[in-house]
């Protein structure tokens, strides 16, 4: 059987354990020697292909691919490049080119909703070209909204940080006799998965208030509680998701090449009507990044799965699966019990997976069913290994492939 090359490509926004499912398809690839000669990263997502930017990663030491377990970010480098929906574009010949010059036969594609548009596109380009290249897709997205997966890697690693960071918060906030209006913005854009988990927290660390996309969000009754919260407490606490329906000027906001406008600072915009219309003092808190570049509150589950996933992909590949995404298909809640499944792409790309609103009870509380569905996934910690009190990471030679 011929050698043939395999290519890693990481998409999209990081997650705490993007890395990890490299990781985990680095040491599956290791094993299937006989079918894979050379194992390479794509530099910056789909783009690596379409300019040629190739890394061989077995030019990497063994303590830096070791060291991919707790590094935050994509190492390999991520974008947020579209492809055309015209497979006679010549940006598709572009990257047949690079495929064809690195004897390339395995493609692995590591993202989201958007990533997996663009693995379901060269799946079909290549059945359309009889190009014998396997292409399967590695899930993730802390905004949990992926279709067809229990929950998406890096998801509960990212709900992990932003309960204890908010149980902090909470802590802080109840200090003083009377304090301010915190309003805190977590990341999901259309989908409130993320923000939800706070709900695990106990009821005295739990924000007063809690704010959903998949609800309408009322601007005066939003006003009224934190009003009347503010004047029995001393302070109120809430908790927004960047996506929530609320009319703002989108005029200057950057749009990305999948038509996203970019959020954020929405907590700023709110803090500012609540000073200006009930005089009371706020204080935003944009979690922003800190939410998926945390590793210090990876959940062991999530680092476990995504090594498992990273694996199975590759496994999948070589025994000629292609046009699929490895996907989490959970057995029980308690115990916690899954396995992992291959589901087809056209049923993932560009499909939004949104929280039932059976799982809502108000803007207060969650249902015990999502309490249930997320309470194993931040279960257990990882090893990490610091140097005189900062945090190692892995830290690539990026040696190009000719």
């Amino acid at each position: 059987m011929e050698k043939k090359t395999m290519v890693y490509i990481q998409s999209g926004g990081p997650t705490p354990v993007i890395n990890t499912s490299l990781y985990g398809a680095i040491k599956e690839a290791r094993k299937h020697a006989d079918q894979i000669g050379a194992i390479y990263g794509s530099r910056y997502g789909i783009e690596g292909l379409i300019n040629d930017n190739l890394i061989d990663i077995n030019m990497e030491s063994d303590e830096d691919i070791e060291l991919l377990l707790q590094t935050p970010g994509a190492i390999l480098g991520t974008s947020r490049f579209k492809l055309p929906t015209d497979f006679h574009d010549p940006i598709y010949l572009t990257i047949l080119k690079t495929l064809e010059k690195h004897n390339v036969g395995y493609l692995f594609i590591n993202g989201g909703n958007d990533s997996m548009d663009t693995c379901y596109k060269l799946s079909l380009l290549f059945k359309e070209k009889g190009v014998d290249i396997k292409v399967m897709g590695v899930p993730k997205t802390i905004d949990n909204d992926l279709a067809c997966t229990d929950h998406s890697l890096g998801f509960p690693s990212a709900a992990k940080c932003v309960i204890n960071v908010v149980q902090s918060i909470a802590i802080d906030a109840a200090s003083y006799r009377k304090g301010k209006v915190f309003i805190i913005e977590i990341m999901g854009r259309n989908a409130g998965w993320l923000t939800a988990t706070i709900d695990l927290l106990d009821e005295d660390m739990r924000p007063d208030l809690i704010y959903l996309p998949e609800q309408d969000f009322d601007l005066e009754d939003f006003l009224s509680k934190v009003k009347t919260i503010h004047e029995r407490d001393g302070y109120c606490i809430v908790a927004i998701s960047e996506g929530i329906h609320f009319e703002r000027s989108s005029q200057s906001a950057f749009v990305d090449a999948f038509n996203h406008v970019q959020l954020g600072g929405l907590c700023n915009e709110l803090c500012k009507i609540v000073e200006s219309r009930l005089n009371i003092p706020t204080r935003p808190i944009e979690l922003s990044l800190l939410q998926r570049a945390n590793p210090l509150t990876i959940s062991k589950i999530d680092q476990d799965e995504a090594k498992a996933i990273g694996a199975l992909a590759v496994k999948s590949a070589c025994q000629g699966i292609t046009g699929q995404m490895v996907a989490i298909k959970r057995l029980t809640s308690s115990p916690y019990k899954t396995e992992l499944v291959i589901e087809d792409l056209s049923g993932i790309a560009n499909t939004e997976r949104t929280l039932p609103l059976s799982m809502i009870l108000n803007d207060k509380e969650m249902d015990v069913s999502y309490r249930e569905y997320l309470k194993p996934l931040i279960v257990g910690e990882t090893d990490l290994k610091w140097d005189n009190g900062i945090l190692k990471y892995a830290k690539f030679k990026y040696v190009k492939v000719k």
